[in-house]
């Protein structure tokens, strides 16, 4: 079946997209992954990056970029966003601290959304803000239910362990004291797409002082219940 749209600049730089869907890729990785020549695939590669369609992962390999979050946000047709926000705000009025929705994207995980504590020392993590997948809460949870090949390599550079992480898959949440930066506790769940896959992290975090060296005792029931109910409106299709 012929998939091409006929306007073939658009067409190579959609098999570039769709190549990176998979994870990050050198120029190699790419040229194997798209069957286009070596010259073209840096040329769009490049060209995509200049518009934030595609970005860099932290060691160099290209990756799909943060304007395409963006896009989504301003369609309006990714229920995800759509729903988060009041859950977000309810999660922030319970736990008295800053809340954020986080997805991975390949070697990276983004804010996709947040809400802040409006008074008082809090962690301020914009939306759009980009993290490594080696420390923090959510980067436990968006790793913990992946498959066995990408949990090894992702342990390799990470602060926390394989125990970690199946103590993660056991009790439905995370959390993380100083991993992502000093001074910083932060609680994480899971939110799941309808067919059960993994495909968000609900954090809030604060300073150490107010959430202790054990943030879970305080406020994982409060963050596992806004991860459920954001992944039940999914189930429902985004409606009350």
């Amino acid at each position: 079946m012929d998939i091409t749209s006929g306007v073939g600049v658009l067409d190579k730089a959609a098999l570039v997209l769709a190549a990176l869907e998979n994870g990050p890729m050198n120029l190699a990785g790419l040229v194997t992954a798209t069957g286009l020549a070596r010259p073209t695939a840096h040329r769009l590669a490049v060209a995509l990056e200049y518009h934030r369609l595609v970005g860099r992962d932290l060691n160099g390999c290209f990756a799909l970029g943060p304007r395409l979050v963006e896009l989504a946000q301003a369609a309006g047709e990714d229920r995800l966003l759509a729903t988060a926000g009041p859950i977000l705000t309810r999660l922030r009025d319970i736990t008295g601290e800053s809340a954020q929705l986080f997805r991975r994207q390949g070697d990276v995980r983004v804010c996709v959304a947040a809400t802040e504590r409006p008074a008082g020392l809090r962690d301020t993590v914009p939306v759009g803000a980009q993290f490594t997948m080696n420390a923090g809460s959510a980067a436990q949870v968006l790793l913990a239910w992946d498959d066995p090949d990408r949990i090894h390599r992702g342990l390799q550079k990470a602060v926390f362990s394989a125990g970690a992480l199946s103590a993660v898959r056991r009790q439905g949440w995370a959390q993380s004291v100083a991993e992502r930066e000093p001074g910083v506790a932060s609680i994480s769940a899971p939110v799941r797409s309808p067919s059960g896959k993994v495909i968000a992290a609900v954090s809030v975090s604060g300073p150490i002082e107010r959430l202790t060296r054990q943030p879970g005792r305080l406020h994982a029931p409060a963050v596992v219940a806004a991860a459920e109910r954001l992944s039940e409106l999914l189930r429902r299709g985004g409606g009350e």
